[in-house]
C-alpha cells in the first residue's frame, strides 16, 4: 500500500532518477513527469509528482524546488544562492560576501563585509538578544534586552546603549546624542551646537545654532538652526526651524484648539484639529481646505487640484500624479508620470481586480499586469510576452514576490498559458501537465492523461501515440 514516507522518498530521489532526454527533445507524461523547453526564455524545466517537484535551468540560474517545503536558487554569475524552507518561515540568502539566515522576523544569522573591509557576523533573537562580532573589534556589540546592551547601526540609530531599559538609554544619530531616563519621559540631548532637555509631557526645550558644512564638491552649505519647546504637551508647542536659511518656519500649536505654520513657502492653519484646516502652498502654487482632515479636502491651484469626500468620491491631480476613487475601496485609480515611466493602475475591491500598465515613454513599449483574486493573474512584459496563471490565491496581494512564485504558486497553478512574441512559441498546461500543449512555427506537441495520448509534428513528420504505442505516422508535405 502506498504511504506518505514512500511518496516523500520518491520526491527526494526525483533529481537523480529523471529519464534521460536529449537537449533538443521534451518528454511529457504529466502530472507524473514532464521535461520541456521554457517558452519565454532560453532554458529547460522539469516537473514531476504534480506540483510537488520541479527544477529549472536558464543561462547560469538554476532552481530546484519541492513546493512548498523547500526551494534552492543558484546563479554563480551574480554570486546569488537562496534557500527557502516552508517560505517565509526559514530563509537563507547568500549574495556576494553577504549572507543571512532568518527564521521569520524573530531569529537571524547574518554575515558580510563593511565598507572598510572588516568582516562582521550578526545574531539576533528579536527583540531580546543582539550580537555582532567583527575582525574590527570596534564594531563588536552585545545587547540583552531589557537588561544591558550596546548596539551599532541598528534601529535607525548609529549607536544605542541601555541599562535596564526603559530606565536608561543613550542613542546617537550622526552628531546628536540623546540620553533617556525612564523612556520616554525624561531626556537630554547634545550635539554640534545643539542642546535640549525634556520632562515629558510637562515641559521640554531644544535649541540648535546655525552651522555650516562643506560638501563633497567643496561648497559650504548652511545647516539651519532650530528652537523647539513644549509645555503640557500637546497643549502648547512652539517650534522655529530653518533658522538662518531662506525658508525659516514658525509653528505654534495647542492641540486640539489650533495649529499654525508660517514660512515664506507655506502657510497652514488648523482650528479645532482636525476639523478645519487651510493650507497655502506658495512653493507648489495651490491652496487647500480640509473639513475635517482627511475625510473632506478641496485644493485648487497650478500645482494641485483635489476634491475628496471620503469614502464616496475623490480626485487629486498634481504635476506628475493623478489619483481617484469612488465608494472606496470599490474603485481606485492611480496615474504617475516620471519619465521614462508612465504608470497607470486601476483597482476594484482593492485586490479583487487590479490592472497595472507601465509605459516606457522613450520606446513606447507597454508592460501590463492584470489580477483577479483568487481566479487568475496575467502578465505582458515590455517585449510582448504573455503569461496567464489560474488560480492566483495570494499573487494579487504579493505581486512580483519571487519567494511566492518559487514555493507556493506551483501548488495552485491549475492552468498555465505562455506566449513568446519574438519566437512565436506558446505552451498550455492543465492540472500540472495532465494536458500539455506546446506550439512553435516549426513544431507542435500535445500530451494528455499521463502521456496515454501523444501527438507531435514538425516540418518533416507527424506522429500519434495511444497508450504509448505509435498508431499514426505521416510525412509532412513541404510548402
Amino acid at each position: 500500500m502506498f504511504s506518505v514516507p514512500i511518496f516523500l522518498a520518491v520526491l527526494l530521489l526525483l533529481p537523480f532518477v529523471q529519464p534521460a532526454a536529449a537537449d533538443d527533445d521534451s518528454t511529457s507524461v504529466g502530472p507524473a513527469f514532464a521535461r520541456f523547453q521554457l517558452t519565454l526564455e532560453d532554458g529547460w524545466r522539469t516537473e514531476a509528482a504534480g506540483p510537488f517537484y520541479y527544477s529549472q535551468q536558464k543561462q547560469t540560474e538554476k532552481i530546484s524546488a519541492w513546493p512548498p517545503f523547500f526551494s534552492c536558487l543558484r546563479d554563480p554569475d551574480v554570486e546569488v544562492h537562496e534557500d527557502d524552507f516552508l517560505y517565509p518561515v526559514l530563509t537563507h540568502i547568500h549574495y556576494g560576501k553577504e549572507n543571512r539566515w532568518q527564521l521569520g522576523q524573530l531569529i537571524s544569522f547574518a554575515g558580510g563585509q563593511e565598507q572598510d573591509g572588516a568582516d562582521v557576523r550578526r545574531f539576533t533573537l528579536y527583540p531580546l538578544y543582539f550580537q555582532q562580532r567583527s575582525t574590527d573589534t570596534n564594531l563588536n556589540y552585545t545587547a540583552v534586552a531589557p537588561f544591558y546592551g550596546h548596539l551599532k547601526n541598528r534601529m535607525f540609530h548609529d549607536e544605542i546603549f541601555f541599562v535596564l531599559f526603559p530606565f536608561y538609554a543613550e542613542t546617537r544619530k550622526r552628531d546628536v546624542v540623546t540620553e533617556n531616563y525612564l523612556y520616554p519621559f525624561g531626556a537630554t540631548s547634545r550635539g554640534n551646537s545643539l542642546s535640549g532637555w525634556q520632562v515629558w509631557p510637562f515641559v521640554g526645550h531644544e535649541h540648535k545654532d546655525v552651522t555650516t558644512l562643506t560638501n563633497g564638491y567643496g561648497d559650504v552649505e548652511t545647516i539651519g538652526g532650530h528652537d523647539k519647546s513644549f509645555v503640557l504637551w500637546p497643549l502648547w508647542m512652539r517650534q522655529n526651524t530653518g533658522i538662518g536659511t531662506d525658508n525659516p518656519v514658525k509653528i505654534r500649536a495647542s492641540i486640539p484648539l489650533f495649529v499654525y505654520e508660517r514660512s515664506p513657502k507655506l502657510d497652514m492653519t488648523t482650528v479645532i484639529w482636525p476639523l478645519f484646516n487651510k493650507l497655502d502652498n506658495r512653493e507648489k502654487k495651490y491652496r487647500e481646505w480640509q473639513t475635517p482632515w482627511p475625510l473632506v479636502t478641496f485644493a485648487r491651484g497650478a500645482g494641485k487640484t483635489a476634491s475628496r469626500v471620503f469614502p464616496f468620491y475623490g480626485h487629486t491631480q498634481t504635476t506628475n500624479r493623478e489619483s481617484a476613487f469612488c465608494l472606496w475601496p470599490i474603485y481606485q485609480f492611480y496615474h504617475t508620470r516620471s519619465d521614462p515611466l508612465d504608470e497607470r493602475r486601476t483597482r476594484i475591491g482593492y485586490y479583487l481586480y487590479s490592472k497595472l500598465d507601465e509605459k516606457n515613454t522613450e520606446t513606447g513599449q507597454i508592460k501590463t499586469r492584470i489580477d483577479m483574486w483568487p481566479f487568475f493573474t496575467w502578465h505582458r512584459d515590455f517585449h510582448g510576452n504573455t503569461r496567464l496563471q489560474v488560480l492566483a490565491l495570494v499573487e494579487p496581494a504579493l505581486a512580483e514576490n519571487p519567494g511566492i512564485e518559487r514555493n507556493w504558486s506551483p501548488l495552485w497553478s491549475l492552468w498555465r498559458a505562455e506566449n513568446n512574441a519574438r519566437t512565436g512559441a506558446s505552451s498550455r498546461s492543465l492540472l500540472w501537465n495532465l494536458y500539455r500543449r506546446e506550439t512553435a512555427p516549426d513544431h507542435r506537441k500535445v500530451s494528455l492523461l499521463f502521456g496515454l495520448f501523444q501527438y507531435q509534428s514538425d516540418r518533416t513528420m507527424s506522429r500519434t501515440k495511444l497508450f504509448y504505442v505509435p498508431i499514426f505516422r505521416t510525412a509532412s508535405v513541404a510548402k
